[in-house]
Formats: C-alpha cells, structure tokens, sequence
C-alpha cells in the first residue's frame, strides 16, 4: 500500500480501533456536492456513530453521463471530505464512463475490500424490493424476456421494465432515476457475492430537477444556475463552499472544437472499435459526424428511441479520450487516493486484500495511468478559463487534520 505510514503506537491504537468499527461505503459523483449530499452523509454517519468511517468512490474528472465533471475530481473529493467523508477514492476512468450496471459494478468492487455496508438514495428506500428485483434481474428467466422485448423495437429500459412486468414483477421500481442505480448497486453485490449491506435511504426531489428545490436541490439544477449566472453557491453545504467558489468550471459546449476534431478525423476503423457501438450504431454516428455541424445536432441525428442518448454521450466521449471497446473492458490495476483524515488513513492502513492504493499526483508505471493522465490533459479543454494541460502527476493528495 503506498501511503504514509505511522510509526509510533499510535498507529497501533487505530489498527485495533478500526478493526472493529463499522465502515459505511458511498459511491458518488458529487457534481457538484450540494445540501442534499450533505444530509445524507450526515445521515450515514449519525447510522455508524462518530467512531465509525464513511469511505466515498467517486467519479473523477469525467462522469457516468459522458460529461466533464463540472469541477475537477480534487475539489470534488476535497469538500467532500470537509463535509463529513473520512476518505476519497477514485472511480477508474473506464468505470465512470461505463453503464450504469458498470458503473455500480466498479464501485461495489472497491468498496467491497473497505466497508461493511454501502449506502445509497432511492425512490425506494426498501432494501429487500430493490434486492428482489436484483436478483430477477439476474436470473436464467430474464435473458430471453428481454431479448424479445428489444426484438419490438423498445429501448433498454424500456425493454428490462416490460421483461420484468412479464415475469410478475413490479416493473415500477425502474422506473426512477435513483432507483435503477440502487438496483444495479444491488446486482453487483449479488453477483460478487459482496459481504456489503445494502443501506437505501429515501432520496426526495427529482435527480433531473433543473429549477432548484432548496430543502433538496438536484446537481442538474445547481449546474444549470451556475451555467445561467445565477445563485448555485447556496446550495453547496458551508463547509465546501469556499472549495468549490475558488474551483474552475468545466463545461462540455468549451470542447465542442476538440470533439469535432476528433469526430471528423476519425477513420472506419476506429470508429467501429468504439464502445457501446453495436448493431451499427458506430456507422451510423460516422455519417452524422461527417454531416453536421455541430456535436448536438450530431447527437440529435443520431439518437432514437432504441438509444438513450447519455450512451451516445459517452460514445462520443470514449472517442475524444481514445478509448475503445478493449480499453474500456481493462481492469484498473490501483485504486487513486483523493482527499482523507487521520480516520482515512487508518482505515488505509488496515485494509486487506484491496489491491494497490496509489496517492494523486503519484505516478504509476502502467499503461492505464497513461491513459488517465491523457484524459486528464484533455479534461482541461473544457475548462471556463485557459488551462495548461497537467496530467495526473499534477494532483496532489488532500489532506484534512
């Protein structure tokens, strides 16, 4: 594990605590952290006591939607620690642009070595109806029911919320945003066999809100008054506000020449390498690309009802970052470190069977930190203000007493 070590009995003391302590996992994106992040972290920790951990594994500077993240992963993981997380790791890059079934599949794995129970906001805060509906999800029956569902013409969701409906089941509990993750959270413990609790809370106002609820606020709706020039700051907990006023803005319309660029000199090839490029998909954004003007309308010539379009965001972001179907399968072979405290690193300390911990900013011989150090470079493309490119090796670790 490559982090500081302690050396005095002090470090002795936490080993001891730590073991026995009950260690709650989130995974997140905080895009950004708002107040409604902040009540459930405060929620999470009033379950594990003050003598327990809350490890987060959130996304870095690109998240699930195919987007940059709206601040840079260090001043994400930065508030989030003043606002009450005890350690900050990092969704691989490949994870953050996957499914959402890969998506939550990347973070019960990591999480899986830390914690003892993972929390998350659903609609359905019923632990046992999102579990039932995991494991149906994931049975020999579903298979064939949703591939005649798609064979109609339907859309994913569209196709696993009618497959469910024709085995019995309540297809209603896909039907909302926080719910469909929780339930992809719930598949990945079961098929991992993960030892993870899983721990809903009931997760009020619309995740795709763009005017602000002020008792519980959406990220669209605080990145959309931000965007607007308008009142965002207020919304973000106390304790991050200062990190978060003084970070810089990244939006995707900044790269829209980057992705044009690499949309109009990509080659066949290339373009059928991409992922989530199947049943034609790839060719068909090949003429789009070579037809339009602009990445929206792109995107708009290319999406249909049988394709949702956050898959061609991230289609078309997989191409700027040179990411094809092979590198977006690759394990990462590390976890990042963030943002921690002192109980963050303890909890560090005493981990087994994690893998290999790198800090940020610590270079690490291997072809995917290149390719996150790429991504990195290029993430500045979509920032407000003029940024030099850095790499990963420009972060640094944040670190609260």
């Amino acid at each position: 594990m490559i982090l500081p070590q302690y050396s005095t009995p002090f470090s002795t003391f936490f080993r001891k605590m730590v073991m026995i302590l009950h260690i709650a996992g989130i995974i997140c994106e905080y895009n950004p952290l708002h107040l409604g992040h902040q009540k459930q972290l405060a929620s999470v920790r009033q379950q594990v006591g003050t003598d327990g951990g809350i490890v987060c594994t959130m996304s870095g500077n690109f998240v699930q939607r195919g987007h940059p993240a709206i601040f840079d992963k260090m001043a994400r993981a930065a508030a989030a620690v003043e606002c009450g997380a005890d350690l900050v790791l990092e969704l691989p890059l490949t994870v953050c642009l996957s499914s959402a079934e890969g998506f939550a599949a990347g973070g019960v794995q990591i999480l899986s070595g830390l914690c003892h129970s993972l929390h998350f906001g659903a609609e359905t805060a019923d632990g046992d109806i999102l579990m039932d509906t995991a494991r149906a999800l994931l049975s020999p029956e579903f298979s064939p029911a949703l591939r005649t569902q798609l064979d109609k013409g339907l859309s994913f969701p569209a196709a696993r919320q009618a497959a469910l409906a024709e085995m019995g089941l309540d297809s209603a509990v896909l039907a909302t945003p926080n719910n469909i993750l929780a339930v992809e959270y719930c598949k990945a413990i079961v098929s991992q066999n993960s030892a993870l609790i899983p721990m809903p809370m009931c997760r009020p106002g619309g995740y795709h809100d763009t005017v602000i609820d002020p008792e519980n606020p959406s990220a669209t709706a605080l990145r959309q008054a931000l965007s607007q020039g308008q009142d965002w700051l207020s919304y973000v907990p106390r304790q991050g506000q200062d990190i978060l006023a003084h970070a810089t803005a990244h939006r995707l319309e900044n790269g829209e020449k980057a992705l044009l660029y690499r949309l109009r000199t990509m080659t066949e090839a290339e373009f059928a390498a991409l992922p989530y490029g199947s049943e034609g998909l790839w060719r068909k954004l090949m003429h789009a690309a070579r037809e339009y003007a602009t990445p929206e309308e792109i995107l708009s010539a290319v999406k249909s009802k049988r394709y949702t379009r956050t898959r061609l965001d991230r289609m078309v972001m997989c191409a700027l970052l040179g990411i094809d179907a092979s590198v977006l399968a690759q394990p990462c072979p590390y976890t990042r470190v963030l943002a921690l405290n002192d109980k963050g690193r303890a909890i560090l300390k005493t981990a087994k069977q994690t893998g290999i911990f790198i800090n940020a900013g610590e270079k690490f011989d291997h072809p995917y930190w290149h390719m996150e150090s790429r991504a990195t470079d290029l993430y500045a493309l979509f920032a407000d203000s003029p940024e030099a490119p850095g790499g990963e090796a420009e972060y640094r670790v944040y670190y609260r007493n």
